[in-house]
């Protein structure tokens, strides 16, 4: 299967590799289709010409006990750059709270890769959180919020984001086990959220993983 028909991704047919020479290599992990027609797809060359199955099973391999949960109330666009910031980080899943659907448009794909996680309230995501060990950590500019840049993040956590504009609700910082804000010294209210997702996801990376350029 190739990403062509899906025009999140027609930025990218110049991207990518061509049809493979023959004879083809004997590896079950390679798309035949891919194979034979070219791989175009938003992934790194080491991944050229695998099949999504066997992408998801390498990542899942050497995955970040990091998870990043979004509040969705708005349909926030937001949602999908941050699924392909998570998906770039390689983090063990992405959880919606809220609507179901969002735009996927900005995750360029990278959905395909990394495991979505629907969650209809505040409690059933606190809910999976206690069940599976995993700290929840808001991360939003308000009031008793701890400097990201001096705050100790759990290994096994969450980062939860609030939707662009409102941040989090009250009950979902009432859910969290405490908020980091990210410094700020411009004139701006705040930060995009999905920028504020990148660094976020970042900051977790240089405390829990600095040592292991995979991952």
């Amino acid at each position: 299967m190739t990403d062509d028909d899906d025009p999140s991704v027609a930025s990218l047919v110049d991207v990518g590799v061509g049809p493979h020479p023959l004879p083809w290599p004997d590896d079950s992990r390679l798309d035949p289709e891919l194979l034979e027609h070219g791989d175009h797809r938003n992934v790194t060359d080491h991944f050229r010409y695998w099949t999504v199955e066997a992408i998801r099973a390498e990542l899942a391999s050497h995955q970040a006990p990091l998870h990043v949960a979004i509040q969705n109330w708005e349909h926030d666009f937001n949602i999908g750059s941050i699924v392909r910031t998570a998906n770039a980080f390689n983090v063990a899943g992405v959880h919606i709270v809220g609507r179901r659907r969002w735009n996927r448009r900005g995750a360029m794909v990278t959905d395909r890769y990394i495991d979505i996680v629907h969650h209809a309230d505040v409690a059933s995501l606190a809910g999976w959180a206690a069940e599976a060990g995993v700290t929840l950590v808001g991360v939003d500019n308000l009031p008793g919020a701890v400097p990201l840049e001096t705050d100790t993040l759990p290994r096994r956590c969450c980062l939860v984001f609030g939707s662009e504009g409102p941040g989090l609700t009250d009950e979902m910082v009432a859910a969290c086990d405490h908020l980091v804000a990210i410094t700020q010294d411009g004139s701006t209210r705040s930060l995009n959220a999905g920028a504020a997702a990148a660094i976020a996801m970042w900051a977790w990376r240089l405390q829990h993983l600095a040592a292991s350029p995979a991952g």
